[in-house]
């Protein structure tokens, strides 16, 4: 028999050790439990957004919980028609509760996606930078790499390709992380010492900007940086909970 646990004693772990209620977010995030099902989870799923591919995948791998960092409302207010409705029946057919995280999830000092992200460039002794909505977005790093032996590391820590923007020193010494969509904010990382800067994707503009500010720009993907926060939380809670979990992987390409 597999285990089963109880989805409202989940949520409520998760909630409150992501302090979901705590931290402020943007208003489509509506982090938390967004579909709720019969009350049983028997298995886990983790994926970057909830997306009719997404859901069609946790239906066929017998999931029940699916748990993602970009929820069902990132798009805004829409109505309920076409794909969308179908992908609602679909969830409701086949009782899949649905919870989201997004900075509650960036953020968090262990399971979080730059925590994880940066465990595995190396990194140690980082701290809190980048402070918007209360909130410290992203976590420096002061130590010396090559640039170049840093978007190795980076490439092998995404399983894929990083893009680089050599316009900073050759030896980068004070290293900034936010992942996912951080690019536009690169005038204000410099600001705050920055020399090279890893992050998920930028707007066109960012490339010129940090040939201007004299700082290395590397973008992993949007995508690809955050895959890690939804595997550590579905991970920790598989533990906590006796739960077997699987990623769903639905890469962008961006």
């Amino acid at each position: 028999m597999p285990s089963v646990a109880s989805l409202s004693q989940i949520v409520s772990y998760a909630d409150e050790h992501l302090r979901v209620r705590e931290i402020d977010d943007w208003p489509n995030a509506l982090n938390g439990l967004q579909v709720e099902n019969s009350g049983v989870v028997t298995r886990i799923g983790a994926a970057v957004d909830a997306s009719t591919r997404t859901i069609d995948l946790a239906i066929e791998h017998g999931v029940n919980l699916l748990i993602v960092h970009h929820g069902l409302f990132w798009p805004g207010l829409q109505p309920i028609t076409g794909g969308r409705r179908r992908m609602l029946e679909r969830i409701f057919q086949h009782d899949l509760a649905l919870y989201s995280a997004h900075l509650p999830l960036d953020l968090h000092s262990v399971l979080g996606n730059n925590a994880q992200l940066a465990s595995t460039l190396g990194f140690e002794n980082t701290e809190p930078f980048f402070e918007t909505k209360g909130q410290c977005l992203g976590l420096k790093a002061q130590m010396q790499i090559s640039r170049d032996d840093l978007a190795r590391r980076l490439a092998d820590s995404l399983g894929g390709p990083a893009k680089i923007f050599a316009s900073g020193p050759e030896q980068a010494k004070s290293i900034g992380l936010i992942t996912g969509g951080a690019g536009s904010e690169i005038y204000d990382v410099a600001r705050e010492g920055i020399d090279t800067f890893i992050t998920g994707e930028a707007p066109h503009w960012a490339a010129v900007a940090a040939e201007e500010l004299g700082v290395n720009l590397l973008l992993g993907g949007h995508y690809a940086t955050e895959t890690f926060g939804v595997k550590a939380l579905a991970a920790h809670l598989s533990d906590r909970f006796n739960l077997t979990w699987e990623f769903i992987d639905s890469p962008t390409g961006l």
